[in-house]
């Protein structure tokens, strides 16, 4: 059975302060790897962002979105599927968001005011799902592990960029405790050795469909390529 490949996690230079490749580069070099496809997930103002801040919020948002439309425009020319999310910054406690779209975002500038018990509500109340990202990564930017099962949809499982097995062990165990749906991705920024992501019976159509795929558990985790 054919499997198709999709990386679930990844940044750009246009957005994210920390990624080297942009949104063209990436979509080349997952097309490369054999990649169905990518969510550019790049992260938003309350992280590590690229964007300025003082500019009007509308301006800031398409900004933000460029890294998405650089790689989406590449993927259209090359046959690699791009879908937008993005991850969400509480003190270190890192959500990836999917399913909304930018036109959403522009509506709403009181998010970066929001608390993370707000975030899920409102993301949901749009029709949005809400992935704790590695959320037993320890970094000096990561003041503590804060967990909150009944605030996420899902979690990440497996991160590449976690470099740390007993990280992605805890989250795996977390998440079968709370009986939550699990991705697994590469927190993709450009330098990395090896890429994961999640494996799927047939083309996504869409980010609805990826949702779709994840709650029922018809996918498979790529733990790396």
């Amino acid at each position: 059975m054919d499997l198709y490949l999709y990386e679930t996690h990844l940044h750009t230079a246009e957005a994210s302060a920390c990624a080297i490749l942009t949104g063209a580069q990436q979509a080349q070099l997952y097309k490369k790897a054999g990649y169905a496809g990518i969510i550019v997930t790049d992260h938003f103002f309350n992280g590590n962002t690229a964007i300025p801040d003082g500019l009007p919020w509308e301006e800031r948002v398409d900004l933000f979105y460029k890294g998405y439309e650089n790689a989406k425009k590449e993927g259209e020319k090359i046959g690699l599927s791009v879908f937008f999310g993005w991850e969400a910054n509480y003190d270190g406690t890192e959500f990836l968001i999917y399913g909304l779209n930018h036109e959403w975002m522009k509506k709403h500038p009181e998010m970066l005011e929001w608390s993370i018990e707000d975030q899920y509500r409102y993301i949901h109340e749009a029709g949005g799902f809400v992935v704790h990202a590695h959320p037993f990564r320890i970094r000096p930017y990561i003041k503590e592990v804060r967990l909150f099962p009944d605030l996420v949809d899902a979690v990440e499982v497996y991160n590449v960029g976690n470099r740390n097995l007993e990280f992605d062990k805890k989250a795996s165990e977390y998440a079968k405790k709370h009986k939550l749906p699990v991705t697994a991705g590469t927190d993709a920024h450009g330098f990395e050795q090896e890429r994961s992501g999640m494996a799927f019976y047939k083309p996504l159509k869409d980010i609805k469909d990826f949702i779709e795929n994840v709650k029922s558990g018809n996918c498979r985790l790529i733990m790396n390529t």
